[in-house]
């Protein structure tokens, strides 16, 4: 995170000298008028008491307004969101059997495949898209590639299995990585990349998911993970309801450890809402970039309000 502006002029800043100058001299200059004329006790029922703040006010808001072009002049950077024009996403999905739970209709898997094709359809035409299913071992499905339609139908086609390991998930996605197309038209560039991973349970095969998302956090892909499923689920096996609550710890020491950032979805329409925000943030990123103009903006405000002060003070006497 950048806290602090940069400049592409910073010299040009030691015009704010100027403000507390202004600002000492308007106080002594204050000060001395009104000693050197004080007031008649009938200018004072004519004066309006409310004129000195005035005053003061426009005064204020005029070295505001001069402080804002000083700003303007030294041509300040901040960082700005920006839509990526090609990126990587491995959608990554849990097909464990609790995924068969009926808490989400008509169940998290269907609702899941659903909304993971609706992702997919929202994200920029030349963003690579790779497809990975993980339950007790984790399967590239779909390599990288620009072809909705393809990863469209093998989402459809994922199938339950056993288990769960969310740590071989995460390391079957980085693998897809090295997959990745080049850009046709900059064979050298490497485009950033991220994992949207969705589970509703621990692991319990399989290598450790912190180490994972260490090491996504070491090759720079950040893992998003979402929680999917309520605390009420549960699967029937052998005639016997067994309850699959869904593991929010796990996956939220995913997000953390890899640098992205952990979310929850109770209901299809929480997970569209959640998809919608991974993909504000896949879909975009923080350059620098020229901001002279709000701060010229917003030297026109304060001048314009000064100005408004001033004619108020002017307009009370003849």
């Amino acid at each position: 995170m950048h806290l602090m502006m940069e400049f592409m002029a910073p010299h040009r800043l030691w015009g704010l000298v100027i403000i507390p100058l202004i600002g000492v001299l308007y106080v002594v200059l204050s000060g001395r008028t009104s000693k050197q004329r004080p007031m008649s006790s009938r200018l004072k029922l004519v004066v309006p008491k409310d004129a000195a703040w005035k005053r003061h006010g426009a005064v204020l808001l005029a070295l505001m307004s001069l402080a804002s072009l000083i700003i303007a002049w030294a041509i300040p950077q901040d960082y700005v969101s920006q839509p990526r024009d090609r990126a990587t996403v491995v959608v990554s999905i849990d097909v464990s059997w609790s995924m068969e739970a009926e808490d989400v209709e008509p169940n998290r898997l269907e609702a899941a495949q659903q909304s993971a094709k609706e992702f997919v359809d929202s994200l920029p035409p030349r963003f690579n898209v790779a497809l990975v299913s993980f339950a007790g071992t984790a399967d590239l499905v779909v390599p990288p590639t620009v072809d909705r339609g393809v990863v469209h139908r093998a989402i459809d086609a994922l199938l339950l299995a056993p288990s769960t390991a969310v740590g071989e998930g995460v390391y079957r996605s980085l693998d897809a990585l090295k997959l990745v197309p080049p850009d046709p038209n900059d064979p050298e560039a490497v485009a950033p990349a991220a994992i949207v991973l969705l589970s509703d349970g621990a692991t319990n095969i399989g290598r450790s998911s912190a180490g994972a998302a260490e090491t996504a956090k070491d090759q720079g892909v950040p893992v998003y993970t979402i929680a999917f499923g309520t605390d009420n689920g549960y699967v029937v096996q052998d005639g016997q309801r067994q309850r699959v609550a869904v593991d929010h710890w796990e996956l939220n020491e995913v997000a953390k450890l890899s640098g992205g950032k952990k979310y929850a979805a109770e209901s299809a329409g929480q997970l569209n809402e959640v998809y919608d925000a991974i993909r504000e943030s896949v879909g975009s990123e923080r350059v620098p970039a020229e901001v002279t103009d709000r701060y010229a903006g917003l030297a026109i405000i304060f001048a314009v309000l000064a100005a408004l002060g001033v004619i108020s003070l002017g307009a009370r006497w003849p």
